[in-house]
């Protein structure tokens, strides 16, 4: 079963108080004590990401490391890779975490993790990286297409009604034919897809939505999709 949790926004980062997204992304697996990766890349390894990671993953029931690549933890990064229950891929700027991905091949070896079954995650770069296309805000001041790894077909944007800029972009590119239909989250929205279909739509916040969109005949079509919300 190969899953994918891509989340628009949210997680330890950017909900402290709030772990019901990461608690979510850690029952999905099928171990007692699944081991977590953290992948900060798309940050440049900042130090306090790493570190608030370790913070929030040290109080679940699981076995946390991260991987920098400006700091390899081993020669072997494939075996790593594989050797892991759950990936999970921090924010920031995703042309530059794609980058480097490629330059060390590290696209591929989570391809192989995905489809031997290892649980794929992350939020906003960490989100956009396992689709075809998404909307980044990588350069100051523009908006960018990105061609992330493809894993989830379609195109995808962070943040959407949380930072107008993404609701504006993604609407103009496809107007424009710069990117094709697809999904957008809020801030607090997990989309889990297993194999090429959504599975589920989940929530930490309770009027977080994620939502359809298209271009059909030079008209954009935004349906609003109701997630599960994970709090009582």
């Amino acid at each position: 079963m190969k899953q994918i949790i891509a989340m628009g926004g949210g997680g330890f980062s950017m909900e402290p108080d709030n772990p019901l997204l990461d608690q979510y992304i850690l029952k999905q697996s099928s171990q007692k004590q699944p081991k977590v990766c953290f992948i900060p890349t798309a940050s440049g390894d900042a130090e306090g990401y790493i570190e608030g990671f370790y913070q929030a993953f040290e109080k679940h029931s699981c076995v946390p490391s991260h991987l920098s690549l400006f700091n390899l933890p081993t020669a072997d990064l494939e075996d790593y890779i594989l050797d892991k229950d759950i990936i999970y891929v921090g924010g920031g700027n995703t042309t530059s975490l794609l980058a480097l991905w490629r330059h060390w091949e590290l696209d591929k070896y989570l391809q192989k993790a995905w489809e031997q079954g290892v649980i794929l995650s992350g939020l906003s770069a960490g989100s956009l990286c396992w689709f075809e296309e998404g909307v980044s805000d990588c350069i100051p001041g523009q908006s960018v297409v990105i061609n992330g790894l493809g894993l989830v077909k379609g195109s995808h944007s962070p943040h959407y009604d949380n930072d107008p800029m993404y609701r504006r972009e993604y609407h103009r590119l496809l107007l424009e034919g710069q990117i094709c239909s697809g999904i957008a989250a809020s801030d607090g929205v997990a989309i889990h897809y297993i194999d090429d279909h959504i599975q589920k739509i989940v929530s930490s916040r309770p009027d977080a939505r994620a939502y359809e969109v298209e271009c059909i005949h030079g008209e954009i079509r935004e349906t609003p999709v109701i997630p599960f919300y994970l709090g009582d």
